[in-house]
This record gives structure tokens, C-alpha cells and sequence, in this order.
């Protein structure tokens, strides 16, 4: 994705953070908790980027299905509904200053039925996926409406994201 803001990363670290959810945080609050941990985390001496995606109905969150039953567990609950996909974005600069913020978008699934359930969680797109979907595959049709940024519910909000990185000072070689 950030080929398509003309960034190339220098490498890519995954970071191994606690992800769970504290007592009491908003789906907002925890997306860039963790945005901003996962920045934290990472031995890089430039910028680093780091982002998280949290799938919120109201107040609950769905979070990385752990196996086939809780993916269909919550295609079922978004099944016919409205949700909110939140990415937190973090830019932590080369002096250690860290920049964030939250972006929203409202989605829309189709109701969804058995055949549809059955089939996408037998392709395997579900895994590693907040709320146990992507819509940038096979779920993409399952989508009725979607208010907010695409990018952001794939995962990196791009415009935000180029805004974040240029205001802590990052210019594009």
C-alpha cells in the first residue's frame, strides 16, 4: 500500500506486542495504543511507521479470529449489519518523537448466507484479519456501503498516513 504514496520502506519489522484489549479502552483508544506500542517496539534509527486495525460494533471489538469457529462466529454477527473499521497510525522520527492519530470508516455488509459464510471461511482469508475479514478479497463483495476511506479499512489510512509522516518531517527521497 505504501507504494501507492510513493514510499518504499527499508525494511519491515513485526512486532511482538501485547494486543489485548485494557479494561474499559474505547476500540478508538486501543487502535492507537497499539499503533503507537508497535512504533515503540522497533529498534529502527529512522522513521518507523506502524499501524493497527481494530473492527468495532459499538463498543465490542472483533478482534483476529483465533480459528474457523469464532471467524464464523463473527461473519454471522456482521452478517445484515453496520461496523467500524478504526486504524491507528503511529510515526515515531529518527529523535524519538512519536506522532498519531485514528482514523475511522463506517462499513455495511450484505446479509450473509450460509453458502457465503461456508465459502469464505474454507478460502482461508480470514486469518490474520481483524473481525475475520478482508475486504480487499473475496469479502469486498459482501460490502453494501462503506462511509470513510477505503485504505483505512484495508488498514493504512494513505492520505493520513503521508500527512502524519510529513509533519514529523519525513520527505520522500
Amino acid at each position: 500500500m505504501l507504494a501507492q504514496i510513493g514510499i518504499v520502506p527499508d525494511a519491515i519489522h513485526p512486532t511482538d506486542i501485547d494486543e489485548s484489549r485494557r479494561k474499559d479502552e474505547s476500540p478508538r483508544a486501543l487502535a492507537e495504543r497499539l499503533a503507537v506500542e508497535k512504533a515503540e517496539a522497533c529498534p529502527e534509527a529512522g522513521y518507523v511507521l506502524a499501524a493497527d486495525t481494530v473492527v468495532a460494533m459499538g463498543q465490542r471489538n472483533l478482534e483476529k479470529a483465533a480459528d474457523e469457529a469464532e471467524a464464523e462466529h463473527f461473519l454471522r454477527q456482521l452478517s445484515g449489519r453496520a461496523h467500524q473499521c478504526i486504524t491507528g497510525v503511529a510515526v515515531k522520527a529518527p529523535d524519538g518523537r512519536i506522532a498519531s492519530r485514528t482514523v475511522l470508516a463506517r462499513v455495511k455488509m450484505k446479509r450473509l448466507t450460509d453458502q457465503d459464510i461456508a465459502a469464505y471461511i474454507a478460502s482461508g482469508e480470514w486469518k490474520g484479519k481483524a473481525g475475520g475479514y478482508g475486504i480487499q478479497g473475496m469479502a469486498g463483495a459482501f460490502i453494501t456501503h462503506i462511509s470513510g476511506s477505503y485504505t483505512t479499512i484495508v488498514g493504512l489510512p494513505l492520505y493520513e498516513t503521508k500527512a502524519l509522516l510529513e509533519g514529523m518531517g519525513w520527505r520522500k527521497p
